[in-house]
């Protein structure tokens, strides 16, 4: 199955913009759903957005709505999440996620997280 390894992460200002990285290896990424999540310190793991296979249809949390892109290079084996005007409560862990069902889940293959911390 594949395995996934997160890049990106860092401190930046609340206004300013990361892009976050997953490189997918050992197995067919195109035939994944694939989705961002993220965990603040003490609160529960929440979807942040998704996408299907083919990268046409995605999804957002209602919270980061105009503000992050999701997007994939199928050809590059590689998911994306373009994060714009970052707000302090924006900072927590963030982890991509595979599935081979939907883009919608449920997801099973996890990488191991980037810290995203956004400064006011």
């Amino acid at each position: 199955q594949v395995q996934l390894v997160e890049s990106g992460g860092g401190l930046v200002q609340a206004g300013g913009s990361l892009r976050l990285a997953c490189a997918a290896s050992g197995g067919p990424f195109s035939a994944y759903g694939m989705g961002w999540f993220r965990q603040a310190p003490g609160k529960e793991r929440e979807v942040v957005a998704r996408i299907s296979r083919s990268g046409v249809m995605t999804a957002y949390a209602d919270s980061v709505k105009g503000r992050f892109t999701i997007s994939r290079d199928n050809a590059k084996n590689t998911l994306y999440l373009q994060m714009n005007s970052l707000k302090p409560e924006d900072t927590a862990v963030y982890y991509c996620a595979a599935s081979l069902s939907t883009y919608m889940g449920p997801f099973n293959i996890w990488g191991q997280g980037t810290q995203v911390t956004v400064s006011s």
